[in-house]
């Protein structure tokens, strides 16, 4: 069996990874970087999940009612993967191009605290390394349902390629994966059905909030089930039959295709770390310390299979946080992450950061907010240009300190405007200058100078 010897042994393409074997390399290191697939080069964000879902959100966004649903979504896919190929190329460029970063297909195991043997096929190759990123990410978790395997079932990563484009969707899951899902489809010109266990639609957030998505995606065609817990899917030549319980009585409904959007599920199972002594969680994801440190010394986890939030961004994050523990003297670490933001891309995006008005009622401070329905701000025409005026603004801020403790905002460009926001929250801007700001007109960060001037006792 050939031997090689590095400095930084990198398993999986992801962001955290794919960064660090970048930098470490541009340094004069000797790095390897092992992939099982030549379909994930640059990593998950890129090829299945980030950005070909939402270009194909905006696809579908931009389908107008005259325009074939088949037909478009066809030329949507094709668009996709035009897209996805050039990036996965140039991000497998970009670290071809370093010299002492060495590239290999193959699946990865632990051998030992420092080795990882690799397998493509009957080859066979060992790496030492004195440092191991683990960064292999999270797929689509598959329930125990009966009739999951089925061939009109799809997770998130099949469903991009469905052919034909299903008239009839049935998305089991009401969390981020399912309603970007389901609002993408219904734009497509799907008939959509979202099945969910909960009694209303994101139950973790405003009930308000909420209700407003709930009206965005039942006024694009979106029926919802509610309370409901899917026992079995059964397939015939020509549709799909989902029973579902809902309290003592159940309910089977058709469609041509099936989604579970049902949660993502760690990637460790093949890896072997038990070879190396790398402890888990009861989920199968690795244990980390703040500096994403394992149970065994030199070896790391980054990216989602570290069991953190589950965002690019913030495998990003990991990539600074290990690059400064292996650079030496390093002391940035999780424990540093203040006004992380989230966006699930519906049409228009919902942005959150921080406090909800949930939270701020439960934290007994004294506390201010401001809500305003996007329709009803003069001083944000963009959305009106569009003609996208769906959604709301809400912003919290402590009534003694006039900082923000947090906002949401739904509306075009909130993946955008949630931004400013968070930043402010980690400088300490108050709310005072967010409002006299001067902002591009016509913009959507404008808004925040007329929502912030209504600041309310809760």
């Amino acid at each position: 069996m050939e031997r090689i010897d590095v400095d930084t042994l990198v398993i999986g393409w992801g962001k955290g990874g794919k960064t660090l074997a970048g930098a470490l390399g541009r340094q004069g290191r000797t790095v390897a970087v092992v992939e099982r697939s030549s379909e994930m080069y640059g990593g998950s964000c890129i090829n299945i999940n980030c950005v070909p879902t939402k270009d194909l959100v905006h696809s579908a966004e931009t389908r107008r009612d005259g325009d074939d649903p088949q037909s478009w979504f066809t030329e949507a896919v094709a668009g996709r993967d035009a897209l996805i190929d050039k990036l996965r190329a140039r991000n497998h460029a970009m670290l071809a191009a370093i010299d002492t970063v060495t590239l290999i297909d193959g699946e990865a195991r632990f051998a030992g605290p420092n080795q990882i043997e690799v397998t493509a096929g009957d080859d066979r190759l060992a790496v030492t390394a004195k440092s191991i990123i683990i960064n292999t990410g999270t797929v689509p978790a598959r329930p125990d349902i009966s009739g999951a395997d089925g061939p009109r079932v799809h997770d998130s990563t099949t469903i991009q390629h469905v052919q034909p484009l299903p008239e009839r969707l049935i998305i089991v899951g009401g969390g981020y994966v399912g309603l970007e899902f389901a609002g993408m489809f219904a734009n497509f010109g799907s008939r959509v059905t979202l099945v969910d266990r909960g009694d209303r639609l994101m139950r973790r957030e405003d009930p308000d909030v909420a209700a407003a998505v709930h009206a965005l995606l039942e006024g694009s065609g979106v029926e919802f089930v509610f309370g409901a817990e899917t026992e079995r899917i059964q397939h015939r030549p020509d549709a799909a039959s989902v029973t579902v319980r809902i309290g003592d009585r159940t309910r089977t409904l058709e469609a041509d295709g099936v989604l579970l959007a049902t949660g993502r599920r760690a990637t460790t199972d093949a890896l072997g770390l038990d070879a190396a002594g790398v402890a888990v969680d009861e989920r199968g994801f690795v244990v980390v310390d703040e500096f994403l440190r394992a149970s065994v010394p030199g070896v790391f986890a980054v990216g989602d299979i570290n069991g953190g939030p589950q965002f690019t961004y913030v495998s990003l994050d990991d990539y600074r946080i290990v690059l400064g523990q292996l650079n030496g003297g390093g002391s940035r670490s999780t424990a540093d992450r203040v006004a992380v933001p989230s966006t699930i891309f519906l049409s228009p995006p919902l942005a959150r950061v921080g406090w909800n008005e949930t939270r701020a009622r439960e934290s007994g401070r004294s506390v201010l907010m401001a809500k305003k329905a996007i329709a009803d701000i003069a001083a944000m025409p963009r959305p009106k240009i569009v003609g996208e005026t769906h959604g709301l603004i809400k912003v919290i801020v402590d009534a003694e300190t006039d900082l923000v403790l947090g906002a949401t905002v739904f509306s075009i460009d909130a993946q955008e405007v949630i931004n400013l926001l968070a930043l402010a929250m980690r400088a300490g801007v108050t709310a005072s200058e967010l409002r006299d700001g001067i902002w591009t007109h016509p913009s959507s960060t404008e808004a925040l100078n007329e929502v912030l001037t209504d600041l309310r006792p809760l």
